[in-house]
């Protein structure tokens, strides 16, 4: 992943700089400023790298880890509101996804972690594989709407099993509108749950 350095007398002056010599808006560009000067010779310098690099970056870092794995696989790059999904096609579904979507959800943490170490940051982006995420979050939406009805006539709190703190938000989102119950997050990780409850009437 090629990072590139540029300098201006002001933070604006050397993104300026960086958007007029790699012909890119700032939007697609990944920025951290390394060095300041003040004073009388006021200097800014920034490393710039383009988002299309990391895009290519965590599609490589994907594919050795599946290797160290032992995973043959193929991996298809799609893009939607400005954050990268990655499919992975296999023959081996199954290890890569692990019991409750364990061994998927580490793959995702541990990418996440190289990435953010790499560029100084977060990065938004998506692992999945088949369809396995979009039928987990169909099927957590149903729980979510499933519990919340029960909650809603029992008028008793209900605790689900615990989740990663991607499940928990599918929880959260899924029943945010609700007009008879809410959601809270409860207990420490990796032991976290949501606690569906009826509202006060």
């Amino acid at each position: 992943m090629e990072k590139r350095t540029f300098s201006g007398k002001t933070y604006e002056d050397a993104v300026k700089e960086a958007t007029l010599s790699l012909q890119e808006t700032e939007e697609n560009l990944i920025i951290n400023e390394i060095s300041k000067k003040t004073g009388l010779f006021k200097k800014v310098e920034i490393e710039v790298i383009e988002k299309r690099e990391v895009v290519k970056f965590i599609k490589s870092q994907i594919y050795e880890l599946l290797k160290d794995m032992g995973v043959n696989a193929n991996i298809e790059t799609t893009t939607s509101n400005e954050v990268p999904k990655y499919t992975i096609i296999s023959d081996q579904d199954s290890l890569i996804i692990g019991r409750n979507g364990k061994n998927l959800q580490a793959l995702s943490t541990v990418i996440s972690q190289i990435v953010s170490k790499e560029i100084n940051q977060s990065y938004k982006f998506i692992i999945d594989v088949g369809e396995y995420k979009l039928k987990r979050e169909k099927n957590l939406e149903r729980l979510a709407r499933n519990i919340a009805r029960e909650v809603k006539n029992s008028k008793v709190e209900a605790k689900l099993d615990s989740m990663n703190s991607y499940e928990r938000r599918i929880i959260h989102e899924a029943l945010k509108n609700h007009k008879y119950v809410y959601t809270e997050s409860e207990g420490e990780e990796p032991n976290r749950y949501v606690v569906v409850k009826p509202k006060e009437d």
